[in-house]
């Protein structure tokens, strides 16, 4: 753990640089553009970027069609290897339970879908553009 410049420990770190470091999201911008849409809560209300963040706190997060909802666990303000950044929070049974149940969810709508194995040729074309007339009618 860094410390701050200027104090002696470290006992809290900005919400937007925890969440850099702990790896829910890739730069520091992207973590304050999700904290001030309202993307991210600290114990069930939202915050700015530059709150501080202490041992405990549980955190909502919700990242695209992720939801965590974790407790922090350890504080740093450096970005480290994954190993290292899991060790900053601790999600709850219930949180990991519904991310992978929407995950399988999710692989099970895509599971009957299957690309094309090549582009069409020009008679599938051809039969792509009448299905196409078909709807406009």
């Amino acid at each position: 753990m860094n410390q701050a410049p200027g104090s002696s420990a470290a006992d809290s770190v900005r919400l937007d640089l925890w969440l850099w470091a702990a790896r829910f999201f890739k730069t520091r911008a992207l973590a304050k553009q999700a904290i001030e849409t309202g993307k991210v809560d600290v114990g069930g209300q939202r915050a700015k970027p530059a709150r501080a963040v202490r041992l405990g706190d549980p955190l909502r997060v919700a990242r695209g069609e992720e939801v965590f909802e974790v407790v922090v666990a350890g504080l740093s303000d450096t970005r480290g290897p994954a190993s290292v950044a899991q060790a900053l929070y601790t999600e709850s049974e219930v949180s990991r339970a519904a991310r992978l149940a929407r995950v399988a969810e999710q692989r099970a709508q895509r599971a009957g879908y299957r690309a094309p194995e090549h582009k069409p040729d020009k008679r599938a074309r051809r039969l792509i553009r009448a299905l196409g007339d078909i709807d406009a009618l």
